[in-house]
């Protein structure tokens, strides 16, 4: 792997070049699928162990098995691993804040990459995540190679932030703006300035791309378009990345939980499951499980701790040292057995959503597990960490309207107790309102999967992008 592959049109490349955290791994390894059908070499890139984090965690389809994605591993990143801390004061993921800044140290390896590719194709496209503005910056020196700048959050979003660090350059609807929660609590200041570092190389990109489209966000798109924001570069929604799978995989290898779900009635399930940056505290873990209990309805809960810095040695997944089943009330697992189950590895979780028998879905709403949510037409309890995900829960409950709050970002320093979560599960799956939510999320994923088939708005937007690389 790694050794450079001429036997693609010596033509365009795309390198990408995603952030080392698995919800950033994840989106560009999927739109490395979308780019590659077109018949243009995708050359990605990565230390060996995320790159290989990314190809064991996608579902849908077979990374190794498209010849024309090709993988370059690097050296490991040196940097200090501490665990995460449940009880933080902020839930920001900042024991992998040694990791975000070790990835620097990738821009020597991508630049000697960028040499060869652009002395073998006539022109590089260059994809990167916004977090990587710094290892990308030496593409200036090579004439035929252009960038694009990935944005891993919703345009919703990525506008409010850009928008408010402009100075709020233009007037907007005081509507909108009465419902944004304020970035508070979402990131730490290690992040914040991060971040800033990140973005001053953005100026010289030729674009932006988004994992999101039209159908779902098209007033945030045109608000993103205006010349204020844009500097009148051109952008893209290429979303959803993910590919729309429904629960009928491979029966020889299908995870144990899809064999559950095949058994119970349509609609039934809500899949509760908060992603890889998020770690529990004891009590919550309690709370959350006595109103799951509470709630009567049928679950699968995906209950592990966020990860570290390095999910995998030696190709292996790292095996947690805390236990988080000792912080299960006592008989907890016995007393639910007939109507919900624990799942403590990596669970499939686009062929949970994709599935006949989910029908609601309880998360930390970061903008991966809401685009698939989205594109499989399942509508979402509301429980944001950090990061962009408290502006996605109002995109989702307050914009769009497919969704309810479980835990208000205002009293986000509070547990959320049993009661409040045997409210939400019952109020999405076993109510009116929830059954209305459930009609509107399917309605928005018909219209999302419309999109990006052959012929629809998202699929042509693609086309477009195509063309305009392969120019």
């Amino acid at each position: 792997m790694g050794s450079l592959s001429l036997s693609h049109s010596p033509d365009v490349a795309v390198l990408m070049v995603p952030f080392p955290l698995q919800g950033h791994l994840n989106q560009l390894l999927h739109l490395s699928r979308l780019i590659s059908a077109h018949s243009v070499a995708v050359h990605y890139v990565g230390t060996t162990t995320h790159n290989r984090q990314a190809r064991r965690r996608v579902h849908g389809w077979d990374p190794l098995s498209i010849s024309n994605i090709i993988f370059h591993e690097f050296p490991s990143l040196h940097f200090q691993s501490p665990p995460p801390d449940p009880n933080a004061p902020i839930q920001f993921p900042s024991h992998l804040q040694p990791l975000f800044n070790a990835s620097s140290s990738l821009r020597q390896p991508v630049t000697d990459l960028l040499r060869c590719l652009s002395a073998t194709n006539r022109r590089v496209v260059i994809i990167y995540d916004s977090l990587m503005g710094s290892v990308i910056q030496d593409f200036v020196k090579f004439p035929n190679a252009e960038s694009y700048t990935f944005h891993s959050v919703s345009a919703y979003t990525i506008f409010f932030f850009l928008w408010e660090n402009l100075g709020r350059p233009f007037e907007i609807d005081e509507e909108i703006l009465k419902k944004l929660p304020s970035l508070e609590g979402c990131f730490t200041p290690e992040f914040v300035k991060f971040v800033g570092d990140q973005h001053e190389y953005m100026g010289r990109n030729s674009g932006r791309i988004y994992n999101t489209c039209r159908v779902v966000e098209s007033p945030f798109l045109e608000l993103l378009e205006k010349p204020q924001i844009s500097g009148n570069k051109k952008q893209w929604a290429l979303g959803p990345f993910n590919p729309v799978i429904t629960g009928s995989s491979d029966h020889q290898t299908r995870h144990k939980c899809l064999q559950w779900l095949d058994k119970q009635a349509q609609n039934s399930v809500i899949l509760v499951a908060f992603g890889t940056t998020t770690t529990f505290s004891e009590k919550q873990i309690r709370e959350l499980a006595i109103g799951l209990e509470k709630s009567k309805q049928r679950f699968i809960w995906v209950l592990r701790e966020a990860d570290g810095g390095d999910v995998l040695i030696n190709g292996e997944t790292v095996k947690k040292s805390t236990n988080v089943d000792g912080k299960l009330p006592k008989g907890f697992e016995e007393r639910v057995k007939e109507r919900g189950i624990i799942v403590r590895d990596w669970a499939p979780q686009l062929e949970i959503l994709g599935h006949f028998a989910t029908g609601g879905f309880m998360s930390h709403c970061g903008w991966n597990s809401c685009m698939e949510s989205i594109s499989m037409g399942v509508p979402i309890a509301a429980w944001p960490m950090h990061s962009d995900q408290p502006r996605n829960t109002i995109l989702i409950t307050e914009v769009l309207k497919i969704g309810i709050v479980v835990k208000d970002w205002a009293r986000r320093d509070e547990i959320v107790e049993a009661e409040a979560v045997k409210n939400g599960v019952r109020r999405l799956m076993a109510s009116e309102a929830g059954a209305e939510m459930r009609r509107r999320a399917a309605e928005l994923g018909g219209a999302v999967r419309k999109a990006a088939a052959e012929g629809g708005l998202g699929r042509l937007e693609l086309d477009s992008f195509i063309s305009h690389i392969t120019r």
